[in-house]
């Protein structure tokens, strides 16, 4: 399936299982009258393929040590990329940033390294699947950054285009999307 075709696709998937109308609280804390959940969309084999696919094509020539983000929406999509990465020959390793470190165990904040491996001097993107000011992403940022890693640029599946490419500017951050609200708001 070509690019066009498979953003084309994916959009219908998005707009089928994740896209809704309706008052709802954002995790920004702003009221809205639509709404995105990706979750039914990252977990649904075909779009979570065409997830990877267009993510992983994105990110391809910016090589990235490492792709991940705050739980939970980053976890789904780091994990299919990670995958996809290793069976295009170009491997990404993937991890996740806790929102809150657990209280027993290891008690990290970063998830998903192995024992003696860090985020010192690695190239990383953070990915998230919705976002809106760009507050949830910016968390994942500081404790990747507190980790020794550098911030590549920060891609999210769809952009509210509610302050999120200021707030990632202010903080000298690339900001990318694969899609934007407004794509969806039409019709």
């Amino acid at each position: 399936m070509s690019k066009s075709a498979s953003r084309a696709r994916l959009a219908e998937i998005i707009r089928k299982r994740s896209f809704g109308r309706g008052e709802i609280t954002l995790a920004s804390g702003r009221k809205s009258d639509f709404y995105f959940n990706l979750k039914p969309t990252m977990l649904d084999p075909e779009g979570a393929a065409l997830l990877a696919e267009l993510t992983y094509e994105a990110l391809k020539d910016d090589n990235l040590d490492f792709v991940g983000g705050l739980e939970m929406g980053a976890v789904p999509l780091a994990g299919a990329i990670a995958q996809l990465s290793w069976l295009k020959g170009h491997p990404i390793a993937a991890f996740f940033v806790r929102k809150k470190p657990k209280e027993h165990g290891a008690r990290l904040a970063v998830e998903g390294l192995a024992k003696g491996e860090t985020l010192q001097g690695k190239r990383i993107v953070i990915v998230e699947d919705v976002t809106t000011t760009g507050g949830s992403a910016l968390k994942a940022v500081e404790a990747v950054r507190d980790a020794g890693g550098e911030i590549v640029l920060v891609l999210t599946m769809v952009d509210r285009e509610e302050g999120a490419t200021e707030t990632f500017a202010e903080a000298g951050l690339e900001f990318r999307s694969l899609y934007k609200a407004g794509e969806f708001l039409k019709g």
